[in-house]
């Protein structure tokens, strides 16, 4: 596949970042991208010149010289054939400046090229120029009315990594405004003002949406979960009314018994799940939803009962049953009963964590040796795999406290393999619990560099640094940095308050460290929170925040020290 539409997809996907730009390969060779003609134009002695020393650099692997060489001919000639080989080259050498400029000569030179825009669109986006996007964005739509749909469907998942929510909006809104009668064009700045926290524009545009097209369930569910941020009674009255327009929309059927369940609405929500299932007897995939939702909702005694049904309505892919089946006996404490579940999963997607799982359970009951020499019987199909298990097998080390067994085990493997940079975090962190702060620096800042847009790396550095009272400026910008690629990340939210803390700040401290609190009641963060509230002065809220985290997390070593710490018992 040619390298610019591997990028277009990579973004397409969601997953745009600079580390998602194609790296250089062992054999550029190989996969030259476009096959190259010498330019059209009359060839003087220097276009000659950059054109056998690029096709040269190309053979002996040295995309820098290849992609000045290249560049220097785009210039020159402003043939497109030759702007898009340089295209290519440079986002291989990672030269992204060089790649802009090429793009952009490419795009001038062949307007009407639907993959040059394509390239420009996935270039600017992962190397975050949003204001560059726009024209590329305007352009494809026009040159694809067919798929104009389509494309902004995908907008939102596009532009899914820029930190500037408020920025996403605007350029959305700018591009849905040609486009009024486009029910996708509504949906999409929905979607975009969702993301930016501004729930009222989110419901008015997919009101819009609904106008366009009543009938249009997935824009109905994405109605409903609005109006519960803005009046929940609003949201009973759009489910209650649109159901009764369309009664067999099951997905929408589904949200509203979320809703009623999570408002302890048991009543109602007891009638919606009779109805789904009136209306749906013989039908597993509703079955199976039943479950998952009543699973969701802790009722996991219905959920056993719509897993078990499913399969007998003859749900397809049984894995996922099954593996659902061996979660919720877990929950309930059912281990023997997990266990089948989980030796029931032989294939597919879930095969791989279904044995994991029933690993950790044969651990409980006969020790982790047995549980270690059953993942080695595992069958695996690639790398991947085997790196997944590795970093099973490492866990089930440290759940059981042997963090020199899971650093020995990961270590062995890094050196043997040392381009696994997914097993990099996993060391750092049992670097960290057997005294080697040097190894956890190192692999956290070799993964930054490998990985540049990895928040749990810059979050994990930072606060190391913050907890050893080194460096503490760098670890302060290493938490913002981790903030800025993921901003609503309790753990990050924790490590930044906990870094102005030991900064000598601990009113902005307790600020962040409250918001993530307030997110997710994790006994470490209760530590820091407790702490926090302990040196303010505030020593009742404190202890009581302690006592509550120690009843559901008696063990949490971080919680037990603080307390000590503190209170002395």
């Amino acid at each position: 596949m040619n390298v610019i539409l591997t990028i277009l997809l990579t973004v397409l996907l969601g997953t745009a970042g600079c580390t998602q730009l194609p790296k250089v390969g062992n054999d550029l060779a190989s996969d030259p991208g476009v096959p190259i003609k010498p330019p059209a134009t009359e060839l003087t002695a220097d276009l000659l010149f950059d054109f056998l020393q690029g096709e040269i650099a190309l053979q002996r692997n040295q995309p820098n010289v290849a992609a000045e060489s290249f560049i220097r001919m785009a210039r020159e000639t402003r043939d497109p054939q030759i702007a898009e080989h340089a295209t290519d080259i440079a986002l291989r050498a990672r030269r992204f400046d060089e790649a802009q400029e090429a793009i952009d000569l490419w795009a001038t030179l062949e307007p009407e090229s639907i993959q040059a825009h394509q390239a420009a669109v996935a270039l600017f986006v992962a190397t975050d120029k949003l204001d560059k996007v726009r024209p590329h964005i305007e352009r494809l739509l026009a040159l694809e009315p067919e798929n104009v749909d389509k494309a902004f469907m995908q907008l939102n998942k596009l532009l899914a990594h820029h930190a500037d929510k408020g920025a996403v909006l605007k350029l959305i809104r700018k591009l849905a405004a040609p486009y009024p009668d486009l029910p996708e064009a509504h949906f999409a700045v929905s979607q975009a003002a969702w993301t930016a926290d501004q729930f009222k524009l989110a419901s008015e545009a997919m009101s819009q949406a609904l106008k366009l097209r009543p009938e249009w369930e997935m824009a109905a569910v994405h109605q409903g979960q609005i109006l519960q941020k803005i009046d929940k009674n609003r949201a009973f009255s759009f489910y209650s009314q649109y159901l009764d327009r369309f009664p067999g929309a099951n997905d929408m059927r589904i949200a509203y018994i979320r809703m009623l369940m999570e408002e302890k609405e048991f009543d109602q929500g007891r009638e919606q799940f009779q109805a789904l299932e009136q209306a749906n007897p013989s039908n597993p995939d509703i079955a199976l939803a039943i479950g998952l939702l009543s699973a969701e909702l802790d009722d996991l005694g219905n959920a056993e009962k719509y897993f078990k049904r499913a399969l007998q309505l003859g749900f397809e892919d049984t894995g996922a049953v099954y593996f659902n089946l061996g979660r919720i006996y877990e929950l309930s404490q059912q281990d023997a009963k997990a266990m089948d579940a989980y030796r029931n999963v032989t294939n597919g997607d879930r095969y791989l964590p279904a044995q994991v799982r029933y690993a950790f359970l044969l651990a409980k009951r006969d020790g982790v040796p047995a549980a270690r020499r059953y993942l080695k019987t595992v069958q695996i199909s690639d790398q991947q795999q085997r790196t997944q298990l590795l970093i099973s097998e490492a866990q089930l080390l440290r759940d059981h406290d042997d963090f020199r067994g899971a650093y020995d085990l990961l270590d062995a493997y890094l050196r043997k393999y040392p381009e696994q940079v997914e097993l990099l975090y996993d060391r750092a962190l049992m670097a960290d619990k057997i005294g080697k702060p040097d190894v956890l620096e190192r692999d956290l800042r070799k993964l930054i560099q490998l990985k540049p847009d990895n928040a749990h790396a810059y979050n994990a550095l930072g606060y190391s640094l913050a907890e050893r009272g080194e460096q503490l400026p760098e670890a302060l910008a290493l938490i913002q940095k981790a903030i800025e690629l993921s901003p609503d990340d309790p753990y990050i939210l924790d490590s930044l308050g906990w870094v102005y803390y030991r900064m000598g700040n601990p009113r902005k401290g307790i600020k962040y460290i409250k918001l993530a609190f307030d997110t997710r009641s994790d006994p470490e963060i209760a530590a820091h929170y407790g702490e926090l509230l302990w040196i303010s002065g505030a020593r009742q809220d404190a202890e009581k925040i302690w006592r509550a985290a120690l009843t559901k997390h008696p063990d949490n070593e971080l919680l037990l020290d603080t307390v000590k710490r503190l209170l002395g018992q």
